[in-house]
């Protein structure tokens, strides 16, 4: 893990490092499904820069969390689209911070009630450790350090670019 950097890196050249990363396996026709909010707009980023022709399948875990009867529905929920045929498919799922491994549990939940895909691989901005579960990104730009009381934001600007935003809790 490498301390945390000031100023914080770009987001969108983290973006192309990680469409650099998957390039090499586009031969395995994955589709990409992004987790809201964050995973779906680095989805949509690495839809355009791989220029893959399908449309990504975005994905919100709000009812399939752990934690769903504690902290209770999420005030934005959106809907679930995967607009393609999961039942055989290598699926790369996005996120852009994976920290303990919960939301991507969730995410897995929710995906195999659309189908038994052939793998899912996991592609992320940052993995800041602390994983509670055996969850691992096969995709990874940026290991980062933070302290308990940190979290890091995946923003998108008004101007649409993806900026990070480090928040004390």
């Amino acid at each position: 893990m490498s301390p945390l950097a000031n100023p914080l890196p770009d987001a969108e050249a983290q973006c192309r490092q990680l469409a650099d990363l998957i390039r090499p396996h586009l031969h395995r026709n994955p589709a990409l499904i992004g987790i809201y909010s964050g995973g779906a707009w680095i989805a949509e980023r690495l839809k355009e820069l791989l220029s893959l022709p399908e449309d990504i399948g975005l994905i919100d875990v709000s009812f399939y969390r752990d934690d769903f009867a504690e902290k209770g529905l999420h005030p934005q929920v959106k809907p679930t689209v995967i607009p393609f045929d999961v039942e055989g498919r290598h699926l790369i799922l996005v996120d852009d911070v994976l920290y303990t491994g919960r939301t991507t549990r969730a995410a897995l939940n929710e995906l195999f009630d659309y189908g038994r895909p052939a793998s899912v691989s996991m592609a992320v901005l940052a993995d800041r450790g602390g994983r509670e579960l055996p969850i691992g990104a096969a995709y990874c730009v940026w290991d980062v350090d933070l302290s308990d009381g940190q979290n890091l934001v995946l923003v998108r600007n008004a101007d649409g670019q993806l900026a990070w935003r480090l928040e004390n809790v």
